[in-house]
């Protein structure tokens, strides 16, 4: 049984949406010996520092995101990949406490595997940097302006998947051209989308 953290306390008293099943999400992981901790403003927990499971909410649900989803066998169809370009991660997903009841049992085996993956040593084949398709808009401007390539090329492999994927998602060609001037001083001075 991992003991409660202040952090996760705090944060469950501030939710009105999902308060109750962040609850009993919370106590059946509890149960797993993992370490409680509140990452990303959201309670996350760790073996021996390593990501395993996380709680979360959005408007129509609430869910338990396991970081090594993909790699887990998933013999009751539960694990949803939350977007097509989240590559290991899969939630859970639930609408009320009386899903999260019936399926305590079915959640604490999927979390037990995930510690097994994560003891095992396991690792996510993520798919590289190079393998994102890169916006005929991106490759102009690097033409044009060789020290934008060459500060791009030197972000990390995460930053520049970031950046490839907001680009990516604009339909227009007009809104991608836009993104991408928009986002040129962040990238010339090695940030990330986020930072």
């Amino acid at each position: 049984m991992s003991t409660s953290n202040s952090r996760v306390d705090a944060f469950l008293k501030t939710q009105d949406r999902w308060q109750e099943e962040f609850k009993l999400l919370r106590a059946i992981v509890q149960e797993c010996n993992l370490t409680e901790d509140l990452k990303w403003g959201q309670p996350c927990y760790t073996l021996d520092g390593k990501n395993i499971v996380l709680i979360h909410g959005f408007k129509e649900y609430c869910a338990l995101l396991i970081f090594k989803g993909v790699l887990l066998k998933d013999p009751k169809g539960l694990l949803i990949q939350q977007t097509e370009n989240v590559q290991s991660g899969r939630q859970i997903r639930f609408t009320s406490t009386k899903e999260i009841v019936k399926l305590k049992t079915v959640i604490k085996s999927y979390i037990k595997e995930a510690i097994e993956i994560e003891k095992s040593g396991i690792k996510v084949e993520h798919k590289k940097s190079e393998d994102f398709p890169v916006p005929t808009e991106l490759t102009a401007k690097f033409k044009t302006t060789p020290a934008l390539k060459k500060a791009f090329n030197a972000l990390t492999p995460g930053r520049q998947r970031a950046y490839l994927l907001f680009f990516a998602g604009a339909k227009q060609s007009k809104t991608r051209q836009a993104r991408i001037d928009k986002s040129i001083p962040q990238i010339m001075a090695g940030k990330g989308l986020n930072d």
